[in-house]
């Protein structure tokens, strides 16, 4: 089930977004997503990962990081707090989480995070932040350090000229830190190879433009199952008590 809400921020904004609760039946509080869009903002794409996700048993949020006035000047703010690492869009970020936690049908003990393109770069931001168990990362830009992280299942395609060398910096930092991790590059995608494309015009030029964009069944359905299976491991098998 699919409805839009509003939670409220640290600053008192009344922050719109989509939350998808499972249909399927389970005793207790269950785990719950936070999903953050990519830089194309909420859109069909997004809302349909939140539905998929949710068929797996998961209550997910998706906060409208754009909502506050302008799209272009909350596109540019988001970016770079993503960029950046300093902004009200983390801010933003906690206060979902923090809402999405307090369901009283969610387990605030199992928290995940997935993000696509800017919102990959936020998946491994809060993965630094210790208030989640598992990120899953699409394309995100990776910090060039990471003192610490959560369990990372990370999707990357190798003909993303924008993020040459990302996921070999993530694997290494992973390995660094002994955390157990998942980061696979998929050899003919480029970026968004998980969502279709958004509009006729950018189905069309997205091929040949740096970032290689396009959908790819094959690699989204494989991409798909990793990051379920990952969260079954780091989600699903915690006890519901298990955690702060």
């Amino acid at each position: 089930m699919q409805s839009d809400v509003r939670f409220p921020c640290a600053d008192g904004f009344s922050m719109p977004g989509v939350l998808t609760t499972p249909t399927i039946e389970q005793s207790g509080p269950r785990p719950g997503l936070l999903l953050i869009y990519e830089a194309l903002g909420m859109n069909d794409e997004m809302v349909r990962v939140a539905r998929d996700l949710s068929d797996e048993g998961w209550t997910v949020l998706i906060p409208d990081l754009f909502a506050r006035g302008s799209k272009p000047l909350c596109i540019a703010r988001t970016l770079r707090t993503m960029l950046t690492g300093e902004g009200v869009a983390l801010d933003d970020l906690e206060a979902a989480r923090g809402w999405l936690a307090g369901l009283p049908e969610v387990d605030d003990g199992r928290i995940g995070v997935v993000g696509f393109c800017m919102g990959g770069g936020f998946a491994l931001l809060l993965a630094m932040t210790g208030r989640y168990q598992a990120s899953a990362p699409f394309y995100g830009q990776v910090p060039k350090r990471m003192p610490t992280s959560c369990p990372v299942v990370g999707s990357y395609g190798a003909k993303d000229l924008t993020l040459r060398g990302a996921p070999a910096t993530l694997e290494r930092n992973l390995d660094r830190l002994g955390v157990p991790h998942d980061v696979k590059t998929y050899p003919e995608v480029g970026h968004s190879f998980f969502t279709r494309p958004h509009g006729r015009v950018l189905e069309m030029v997205g091929p040949y433009t740096p970032f290689r964009l396009g959908y790819d069944e094959p690699s989204a359905k494989d991409a798909h199952e990793r990051m379920v299976a990952f969260f079954r491991q780091h989600l699903d098998a915690v006890p519901a008590d298990g955690l702060s």
